[in-house]
């Protein structure tokens, strides 16, 4: 039995899995009621995805559910399908097939080893994305928030904004703002309870107990869910654009998701997660979930932190979380009937906020240039626009700067070489004396060409790769003419790695654009201090010399 399962490893995953499921059951009903669907689908969905994408997933701790980014995608896509055919029942064929498809489509990325290709996506891309994402779920709450029922959409929002003033339902402000205030302030108190579960229960039993009158989620379906099979056909040929369009937005966006949340979990546990077989456990998640009626989701990054954190260790946690969240289904679905939408609404918006990457914009004045163009035109186009075009728009404006700004490079002299090397096997004739006298505490790795978004997955896994019993690092950057915003933020996670592991990394040679960037970032100074760089390498292995002697 121990060869299937390890019973010393049940508690945790006990426990794990009850913690992760308390914080997906607020979120799963507010994401439900996000997407147009109902809170039930939210339900269907956590628990479908979050036991078959655990049972089948290539991350041994992941906690996987609807997520921010996958609910505005359905959200999307529901409003789209109601637009076509009239009403969300006459659309559940065109809804449940894309999201049918869109699993289908993960398996087949999985198969075909395109895990390996999502790692490539430029961070101004992934970063204008997922704030855009951010703003769109902070938009559409503010009508629930006030009692109201909100526009699909973010410009429609936005026009209507004098009628959310003129007809606010103040009893639904109140509980919404109660619900954000004890969401930001009950961790002050005690993180021992999820905040969202507190601020769900307290902001709810307020409402029922005052009386209030406000919206709220309404009846439930009781019981398992049913098969949907038979909504998904016959479907009308002329909605075939919309479905195939939208499957492949939900499995390139929900393989990103998926696979941010498992170097995350890999980082916490010291382990390597199987991306291909993450993203065939996903699809099959999907799958399923659309043949019940459930939305599209994700690896959920809070649910699988919290998880790791608890004591999870195996898939068993996950599948449990499912397990609970299914339980709630068929226990407590009436009590969930008088949850206020408004409430709902104040813990989406805090969503929205932790989605925004703040980190990113904070930057956009110091990094180069075409990469700030590119955030802010992809969270333009993904807040006000299509969801669709914002990434493909992104990745291509994106490659046609980097090879702008390498063709610039070429004319002002420059070498810029065969773009993104990084060679560490064999040391250079100047390294050789010091190389074999402390080639045992002492690692040089020389990097080669512009340090872009096309080189700092190869960049993390090198630095991956490196021995912890090591007391230096040495990066050579003599022949780096320039680094953009993803190899900035991929340089800045390396050395911050590094330095929990006490080894020391030390900068040589750096030339005057990298120089700049490192430090408009404050990489140089807050994480590598002035005295660890140096205008060459002699330099660097004089003030090793001293420290390693």
């Amino acid at each position: 039995m121990k060869k299937f399962y390890d019973f010393k490893n049940f508690k945790g995953d006990l426990t794990g899995g009850l913690v992760a499921g308390i914080i997906a059951l607020p979120l799963a009903l507010a994401f439900g009621v996000q997407s147009g669907m109902g809170a039930a689908a939210g339900l269907y969905g956590a628990i479908a995805v979050g036991i078959f994408a655990a049972l089948f997933g290539g991350t041994e701790t992941q906690a996987s559910g609807p997520t921010g980014p996958m609910t505005v995608v359905s959200a999307a896509l529901v409003a789209g399908a109601i637009q076509l055919n009239g009403s969300l029942e006459n659309a559940m064929g065109i809804i449940l097939l894309t999201f049918l498809l869109g699993g289908l489509i993960q398996v087949i990325f999985g198969l075909l080893n395109i895990a390996g290709y999502v790692k490539y996506f430029p961070y101004p891309v992934v970063s204008g994305f997922m704030s855009g994402v951010g703003l769109i779920i902070i938009i559409l709450q503010l009508f629930p928030l006030v009692g109201l029922s909100s526009p699909k959409s973010t410009i429609k929002v936005i026009q209507d904004l004098p009628r959310m003033f003129a007809e606010a339902n103040i009893y639904a402000l109140i509980l919404g703002v109660l619900t954000i205030v004890i969401y930001y302030v009950f961790p002050k108190i005690t993180k021992a309870i999820p905040s969202a579960l507190v601020a769900l229960v307290l902001a709810s039993l307020a409402g029922y107990f005052l009386k209030w009158d406000v919206p709220v989620i309404g009846e439930i379906p009781s019981g398992l869910p049913s098969l949907q099979i038979g909504n998904l056909w016959p479907v009308d040929a002329g909605a075939y654009s919309i479905i195939i369009e939208y499957a492949v937005v939900l499995a390139v966006l929900g393989s990103i998701d998926s696979l941010l949340t498992s170097v995350i979990a890999d980082n916490m546990t010291k382990t390597k997660h199987n991306s291909n077989r993450e993203l065939i456990g996903q699809g099959i998640g999907n799958m399923i979930a659309a043949l019940f009626g459930g939305i599209p989701g994700a690896g959920a990054t809070k649910g699988t932190v919290v998880n790791i954190n608890a004591g999870g260790k195996t898939r068993l946690s996950g599948v449990l979380h499912g397990i609970f969240l299914l339980t709630v289904l068929l226990g407590l679905g009436t009590l969930a009937a008088h949850i206020p939408l408004a409430v709902l609404a104040g813990l989406l918006i805090p969503v929205g906020f932790k989605i925004i990457d703040f980190k990113g914009l904070k930057h956009l004045k110091v990094v180069p240039r075409a990469d700030s163009v590119v955030l802010i035109i992809v969270l333009l186009i993904t807040t006000f626009g299509s969801l669709i075009n914002a990434v493909g728009i992104g990745v291509a404006l994106a490659s046609l700067l980097f090879m702008k700004q390498s063709s610039d490079l070429a004319k002002n002299g420059l070498d810029v070489g065969p773009v993104a090397d990084f060679d560490g096997s064999k040391p250079w004739q100047d390294e050789k004396e010091f190389y074999e006298k402390y080639k045992d505490k002492v690692i040089i790795k020389h990097l080669y060409g512009p340090f872009f978004f096309g080189f700092t997955s190869h960049f993390k896994d090198e630095i991956k790769s490196l021995g912890n019993d090591i007391k230096a690092l040495i990066i050579r950057m003599d022949r780096v003419p320039y680094i953009d915003q993803s190899g900035l933020y991929a340089l800045e996670e390396a050395v911050f790695d590094l330095r929990k592991q006490n080894i020391e990394v030390i900068l040589t040679g750096i030339k005057e654009q990298p120089r700049d960037q490192l430090e408009a970032i404050d990489l140089i100074d807050d994480l590598i201090p002035h005295e660890d760089v140096f205008n060459t390498i002699d330099e660097a292995f004089a003030y090793l010399k001293t420290k390693l002697e």
